[in-house]
């Protein structure tokens, strides 16, 4: 399994709010941006930002952050090893699929294996 980038999950109220002040600490445009369930995500620099609603963001807040990598099949049998646990997933979301594991030792980690034509569809404008 390859890891291809780590992503800072940030919770907000707003992304329209949020998003202006991420771009000037990054000196970068938003690279995504898309709706998932009830909230909104749009990844910018080495963050995700996460907004919507407090009742929204609940089921989220115990993900510390997501990792996008080649293969969830392959972090499947790297957590059955480690003796994590799968929390959520795998599911089909606006980029791919997805899934939420609990490692040993507590972190909660969002795996997406990207779906190019996925990605492509929902790239900010």
């Amino acid at each position: 399994m390859t890891v291809l980038t780590t992503y800072a999950r940030v919770y907000v109220d707003d992304l329209d709010t949020a998003l202006p002040t991420f771009a000037a600490l990054t000196d970068s445009r938003p690279g995504l941006r898309f709706a998932y369930r009830d909230v909104e995500l749009a990844s910018i620099g080495g963050y995700l930002l996460v907004a919507g609603s407090p009742e929204a963001l609940a089921p989220f807040r115990n993900v510390q952050a997501t990792t996008i990598v080649d293969s969830l099949d392959e972090v499947f049998a790297v957590v059955e090893q480690e003796g994590g646990e799968t929390l959520d997933g795998p599911n089909e979301v606006p980029t791919g699929r997805n899934l939420t594991i609990r490692h040993p030792g507590g972190a909660v980690i969002e795996y997406v294996e990207f779906d190019a034509t996925k990605v492509q569809a929902q790239s900010a404008r």
